[in-house]
This record gives C-alpha cells, structure tokens and sequence, in this order.
C-alpha cells in the first residue's frame, strides 16, 4: 500500500487486516472491465463461477463468492455515474479468495465498515441488504481509494481440504 492512503476495512475474524493482494503471490488471478449497466452482474457472476471452478472448491463457496461479488457489481453500477468502467479483479490465494470491484465514484460505501444497524433493513424494500451480507458473510470486507475513484472487495477464507463437505 502507497504511502499516505488508508485502507477501511471490516473483520469478523480479527482486529488484525493483512493486505493479502501485497503480501502473498497470487494463485490465479482474473481482472475485466465490465460493462456498467445490469449487464455487468451475471458476467461476473460467471467470471467468479469459472475461477472456482479452476480450482477444487465445494459448492457453497462458489455460491458466497458468487452472491457476494453479485453485490458489489451491482452496487457499483446502481451508486456511480457511469464516468468510468467498472472492473472486476478476482484472486484465488492459499488462504482464500478476494474479489475486487474497482469504479470511478471515490465516496466510499459507508455502511460496509460502520457498525451494523439498530434497525434491520425494511422487508418490503427491494434495497439495503447487500452490504449487510457482505459483511455477515465475508471473512473480511473493506474499500480503499485508488488512483481513478475506489475499491470495494472482501475475503473469503480458503475451507481446509478435511472439512469440507462431501
């Protein structure tokens, strides 16, 4: 990380955040430009799908990858003015995965790293949960400027071989 830019983040796990991205070598990694309308939402949806399924991943994570990543592209296409592209940047790492979704907006999302909510989302509102399953579901989650607006990712552990599920 440059010095000078902080980095907002979200643990479930730990007060402790590594930036994984900087210190581990990456597996595999996939970064695309995607379009920014609703279209965008099920290629990366299918973007994520096919990563995992290079690897040898159990279906519920593929599944949280995929919902969570559904989240933050769809966000990024509903709450920025569409000046830039919406890119996409998926790493699979030996402790896990982290997706980044990287716009030109450079307000940050303010309720993935504020405290949860008194009050739960309105159940008759189409909207207000998606940062609430990022944060419940992610190992990690957070944004951080960038050189052209912001990223949004999180993490999600890697599930040891003798604990998965058949």
């Amino acid at each position: 990380m440059k010095a000078g830019r902080h980095r907002n983040t979200c643990s479930r796990t730990d007060s402790t955040v590594h930036d994984y991205a900087a210190s581990s070598p990456a597996a595999a990694s996939w970064r695309i430009a995607l379009p920014h309308s609703a279209a965008a939402v099920p290629v990366a949806r299918a973007l994520v799908r096919n990563a995992f399924a290079d690897i040898e991943c159990c279906a519920a994570e593929t599944d949280t990858a995929e919902l969570l990543t559904a989240e933050l592209v769809a966000n990024a296409v509903e709450h920025t003015d569409g000046r830039g592209p919406i890119e996409l940047v998926v790493e699979l790492l030996p402790t896990g995965c982290q997706v980044e979704v990287h716009d030109a907006e450079p307000a940050p999302p303010t309720q993935l790293t504020q405290p949860a909510p008194v009050e739960p989302p309105d159940p008759w509102q189409e909207h207000g949960r998606g940062l609430l399953l990022i944060r419940a579901l992610s190992s990690s989650c957070g944004h951080r400027p960038t050189e052209t607006g912001k990223a949004v990712w999180f993490r999600l552990p890697a599930v040891p071989q003798q604990r998965r599920p058949a």
